[in-house]
């Protein structure tokens, strides 16, 4: 199959980033997007600033998805408190051969779908409480992907990449299925340093044990992540929720062969940055807490794995997201 026709559903940093990419490649894209957004990709199209220069591609934008059409591909690149909502809207871009692609932070609510072991087929209630996302959007459809970048909106329609351009995608199955095959040859052709992978949730899961600590620790100190690792006190306490994620990993086919401290290391090689949720609070925007939080208190008690220490991170940041009426 070939992906000519292209919908990022989410313009934000990321979708951003992945659409204008993809535009100057030749695909014919379009954006579901809403409001101030919605003005500034019918006037400018879909922009992202590099390095070195400012690239800009012209799409279709409309906050009605009948308006766009079926689609050979679909980015979903919103944050996890929006999919419930993009599961309900998002059936008219699918046809019966149309890839979703998941870009997202987190545990996504489709990571028992071939996977797991006596866990296979588990429904995943912090993520999907009711089924309706699942419902929304087939598991057919689906291809994994783990982003490893960093982007930032400068204004509506307009985002900023920092660093990063790595891309890790692959089907919940493990196959390598033709469509994934000639999705990695897209992004590749695109730009993006793009890796088939033969277990896409150890990917997810990989990134998952750094981010979900890391990301709300800065969302309730307002601290960059150089300053977070420099305290030792905190950086010890990020290390046992990393114990207690790893330990739940391994119950379900996940293990990880680090210890916290080898994966510190790789965060402190990316300098000194704001995480996404950091960025997401200080925009007054929703913060995603179940998907990087909640799930590993919920696979804890699914795998009987005790996370005191999770659940104190949990336990701050949903309140400190609760009184700013952002969760």
């Amino acid at each position: 199959m070939s992906f000519r026709k292209v919908c990022i559903y989410g313009a934000g940093a990321i979708g951003a980033w992945l659409g204008t990419r993809l535009g100057q490649a030749g695909c014919t894209v379009s954006v579901v997007a809403r409001g101030a957004t919605l003005a500034a990709l019918q006037q400018h199209g879909l922009r992202c600033q590099f390095e070195r220069q400012t690239l800009a591609v012209p799409v279709q934008a409309s906050a009605d998805p009948a308006a766009l059409g079926v689609q050979d591909l679909v980015v979903v690149a919103v944050k996890a408190p929006a999919l419930a909502e993009v599961a309900r809207h998002i059936r008219p871009l699918l046809g019966p051969n149309t890839v979703v692609l998941t870009a997202m932070n987190g545990v996504p609510w489709w990571f028992f779908q071939g996977f797991g072991e006596k866990f296979a087929g588990t429904q995943l209630k912090a993520i999907d409480t009711k089924g309706e996302i699942a419902a929304g959007i087939p598991a057919t459809h689906i291809v994994g992907g783990v982003v490893h970048a960093s982007s930032a909106i400068v204004e509506p329609g307009l985002a900023r990449h920092h660093f990063g351009n790595r891309l890790i995608i692959g089907e919940p199955s493990g196959q390598k299925t033709e469509r994934v095959q000639q999705l990695v040859a897209l992004l590749t052709q695109a730009g993006f340093e793009t890796e088939l992978s033969a277990q896409i949730q150890k990917d997810i899961w990989y990134k998952l044990w750094g981010n979900m600590t890391v990301n709300p620790v800065s969302a309730l100190t307002g601290a960059t992540t150089d300053k977070i690792l420099d305290d030792p006190l905190v950086r010890g306490f990020i290390s046992n929720i990393m114990l207690e994620a790893k330990e739940i990993g391994a119950r379900i086919g996940i293990p990880i062969f680090q210890q916290p401290e080898n994966r510190h290391e790789v965060t402190r090689k990316l300098g000194a940055f704001k995480t996404s949720m950091l960025q997401d609070l200080e925009a007054g925007r929703p913060v995603e807490l179940d998907a990087l939080v909640t799930v590993v208190q919920e696979l804890g008690t699914l795998t009987g794995v005790p996370t005191p220490n999770t659940d104190i991170l949990l336990g701050l940041a949903r309140l400190q997201a609760r009184t700013r009426k952002l969760y």
